[in-house]
């Protein structure tokens, strides 16, 4: 462990393993691991929850040296791992949650058996709600992309109970005053090809149900509510309840967001 101030090597690396006898921050090693941001890591630093060789730390910029100390979070020794990035189509009726407690089948029942690397999902998707979701073990990504400042965009297929008039429209774009303050649409109109109670919106505001309750706000039932973009990533060639890995560029593309 080491409490010193050499200069911390700043080249962008992969993996803990990329890092190998360099002595890196102690919240730096925790977020490569997958555990949490670097924000959070400190937190966790701060209440004493980090263990090195054995001792608790608790010094912010306190540095370890990658593949020599043994770094504790619960006492469970944390395990260099590689990152992993996936992009998953969530049929109905499965929760966007790591577990349930009724019970109700969830994203990760489907997903980690198949992958030696444990993940969580990116966001959330409701029970009813299908469509594409990031999941990873990259904890500072998954902070940026659910910042709202990062406004990532998410284009979703919306189908309603009745037609939807253009006014209608027109509202979501300028805004509408929910019980949560104003949401709007960045872009909406008709799905190209279907009737007038279809509908394609995108937002990047992250907030919980946000498309049920802007549609809600006019009366609307939203009887089908699909995900079908984030971002650049779309659900092309990705049938419903399988997932593919993202390649280095579209990773690449989403740390530059």
């Amino acid at each position: 462990m080491n409490k010193g101030n050499p200069e911390e090597d700043k080249k962008k690396v992969k993996t803990l393993a990329d890092l190998k006898g360099q002595p890196i921050r102690l919240n730096r090693f925790i977020a490569h691991a997958g555990i949490a941001s670097r924000r959070e890591a400190d937190t966790l630093i701060k209440a004493g929850q980090i263990k090195v060789n054995g001792q608790v730390v608790t010094e912010l910029g306190t540095k370890v040296i990658a593949g020599e100390d043994k770094v504790y979070y619960r006492d469970q020794e944390i395990q260099p791992e590689s990152y992993i990035y996936l992009l998953f189509n969530k049929p109905k009726n499965t929760i966007s949650t790591t577990k349930d407690p009724r019970g109700r089948k969830t994203i990760m029942e489907i997903i980690q058996p198949h992958i030696s690397q444990r993940v969580f999902p990116v966001g959330r998707l409701d029970r009813n709600t299908t469509g594409l979701i990031l999941l990873t073990n990259d904890g500072e990504l998954a902070k940026k992309l659910t910042h709202p400042s990062h406004q990532v965009r998410k284009l979703y297929h919306v189908t309603l109970n009745k037609e939807v008039p253009e006014d209608h429209l027109m509202q979501l774009l300028q805004g509408v005053e929910l019980e949560d303050g104003i949401a709007k649409a960045d872009k909406i109109d008709y799905v190209s090809g279907a009737n007038s109670n279809e509908v394609g919106i995108e937002i990047h505001i992250g907030k919980n149900r946000i498309v049920r309750r802007m549609f809600e706000h006019f009366g609307y039932q939203v009887t089908g509510l699909d995900r079908v973009a984030i971002g650049h990533l779309t659900k092309k060639n990705l049938p419903r309840g399988r997932w593919r890995e993202l390649n280095r560029k579209e990773v690449d593309f989403l740390k530059m967001i």
